[in-house]
């Protein structure tokens, strides 16, 4: 138990009393799904409450679970998504990219990356039914928080900080670990949704951290908690895609 409230004091805003021994979280990184399940469930609820209630403005109801996703995440990996933006729109030399990144400042890279993972999540959930936006916004927090999980045991970092001090606990069995959490959204009925939203987060995976190696060497917290981000995207848009085909 201590490593899952060390994780969620990680991940989340909730206030879950005295911090918790971080090596403990450190040790079981393959737990990210965990954290997943919560703040999905946290911001699946005004799909649910729209659902209960009858009300049918979709638009609204993902804006609110949008935001409310990004609050009980304190924007912890959405900072990591605007970082990740920066060192991409930066030029010159991989070192002039890692600068860019880690640096205080948010630049105009920052901010299209941002703005743009945030319209296609918002455009993906609008496109559905309110129930639908609550199992969306489920699955892609689970599935997002696993590719942070794969980023822990797979992702070599390329300097010191929070990325190296996981991986340096992490075994690459944790891959397979963190796979197996999210296993049981499959007992959604509709399992194929569920089945490419998978299949979409590990190719976000694959992509950030082919993406990652080319232009800064390796991988950090940045890196990493921008994978949870268009994560989540990627499944809202999915979802969005194959909803229009089955409904």
């Amino acid at each position: 138990m201590k490593s899952v409230r060390a994780l969620l004091q990680f991940t989340t805003i909730l206030p879950l009393g005295k911090p918790a021994d971080f090596d403990r979280f450190a040790q079981h990184s393959w737990l990210y799904p965990l954290a997943g399940y919560v703040t999905g469930a946290v911001a699946a609820l005004p799909g649910l409450l729209a659902w209960y209630f009858g009300y049918t403005g979709t638009l609204v109801t993902a804006a609110l679970t949008l935001a409310l996703v990004i609050l009980i995440t304190g924007a912890n990996h959405f900072d990591g998504l605007l970082d990740l933006g920066d060192g991409l729109m930066a030029h010159g030399s991989r070192e002039k990219r890692i600068t860019a990144m880690t640096d205080r400042t948010t630049g105009a890279g920052a901010l299209a990356l941002g703005i743009t993972i945030v319209l296609i999540t918002f455009a993906g959930l609008a496109s559905l039914p309110p129930l639908w936006i609550a199992a969306a916004v489920l699955c892609g927090e689970v599935f997002g928080k696993m590719v942070m999980g794969l980023f822990s045991a797979l992702g070599k970092p390329f300097h010191e900080g929070i990325q190296s001090y996981i991986y340096e606990h992490s075994k690459r069995r944790f891959a397979v670990y963190t796979c197996i959490l999210a296993l049981p959204l499959l007992l959604f009925p509709e399992k194929i949704i569920v089945a490419a939203g998978f299949l979409a987060a590990v190719l976000v995976f694959l992509v950030l951290w082919s993406v990652a190696r080319r232009c800064f060497g390796g991988v950090n917290g940045d890196v990493t908690g921008a994978g949870n981000e268009i994560a989540r995207a990627a499944v809202a848009v999915v979802s969005a895609l194959l909803f229009s085909v089955c409904a």
